[in-house]
């Protein structure tokens, strides 16, 4: 935005870009089953949801093509990951058909902050049962799939037949995460996905030596429904900015929670109370910041070591399209 248009904006009274005031949502990870996807359920099709956890814009339209090969696009939309862009908060959200600030008031023995120990999405399964249950008044028979090894992509690729006697099968592939979050830890990755296009084709042949692809094959000839989607999708990040905070401020590189966090106000937007953004509150004094445009935020120690070492790497978490807008494609078996 022009100078001008900044000045003008900081001048416009806070409640005009207060979220409470508006009325007409977009669709976003917490009414997506709600929106595209419990509508189209139907007892006659099997239905199977895929959710390929950070999967961007760009990289579906590089796998569209080999799936077209057995399935027909029927309808193509995207909707708007919830901040932050994290799988702990967006997938959770999608499941639960809440926010995560209700998922923590309504079931908070599933509900996990950045800093409690254990895994943050061991309950999806649960949250999705229940949002099965709040809405459809009648038996939907379901199971819900984690793949996250080779192991357990051989496993859905050989019994793939048998979780279509549901209605409801939801795979949730967290390939292309590991992919991305190995990036920065794996030399190797570097060389692979340098830039969007790199990651781009590294994505296409991934998918279609996958097992994944093997079993979406088989499930065609049972005349399928699909659905493609995602949870957040991820930026390549080139420009740090500076963050101080207490021990307890969480590691993410795109967003921080925490409290006394000094940070540089025009590279975030900050959330000096959570639950304006439907975000659970870890302490009394928390603020969450996530990071605009190709930031990526450091702390001072160490600072040139770890610039150079995240500078150029694909993170998520933080306020971008690349981000918040993600592809909810609907496609039946040809």
């Amino acid at each position: 935005a022009s100078p001008t248009m900044d000045r003008a904006f900081s001048r416009r009274p806070s409640p005009s870009t207060n979220i409470k005031r508006f009325r007409h949502w977009p669709v976003m990870s917490n009414s997506l089953l709600r929106s595209k996807i419990f509508p189209e359920i139907d007892d006659k099709v099997p239905t199977v949801l895929l959710l390929l956890d950070n999967l961007r814009y760009d990289q579906w339209k590089m796998i569209e093509p080999i799936l077209t090969e057995y399935y027909r696009v029927e309808e193509e939309d995207f909707f708007y990951s919830i901040l932050p862009t994290s799988t702990q908060y967006s997938r959770n959200a999608i499941f639960a058909g809440m926010m995560p600030s209700e998922i923590e008031k309504h079931y908070p023995q599933w509900w996990k902050n950045d800093n409690d120990e254990g895994g943050k999405n061991l309950h999806e399964h649960d949250l999705l049962a229940e949002n099965i249950g709040r809405t459809f008044r009648k038996d939907i028979r379901f199971d819900y799939i984690k793949v996250t090894n080779a192991h357990h992509a051989k496993q859905v690729q050989d019994n793939i037949l048998n979780y279509l006697q549901n209605d409801l099968t939801v795979i949730v592939y967290n390939f292309i995460d590991m992919l991305s979050h190995a990036r920065t830890e794996m030399e190797v990755l570097k060389e692979l996905a340098g830039d969007e296009k790199a990651y781009r084709s590294l994505t296409r042949s991934w998918f279609e030596n996958s097992p994944l692809w093997q079993a979406l094959q088989r499930a065609a000839e049972r005349g399928i429904q699909l659905f493609v989607t995602t949870d957040h999708g991820t930026i390549r990040v080139n420009t740090p900015s500076r963050v101080v905070g207490d021990r307890e401020t969480t590691t993410n590189l795109r967003y921080k929670v925490g409290r006394n966090l000094q940070y540089e106000r025009r590279d975030v937007l900050d959330v000096r109370d959570p639950k304006d953004a439907m975000l659970p509150r870890p302490n009394v004094s928390s603020t969450f910041i996530f990071a605009k445009e190709d930031k990526f935020f450091l702390y001072p120690n160490n600072y040139n070591y770890y610039h150079n070492y995240y500078k150029n790497t694909f993170q998520h978490g933080g306020i971008s399209l690349e981000e918040m807008i993600c592809p909810v494609v609907r496609m039946r078996a040809k």
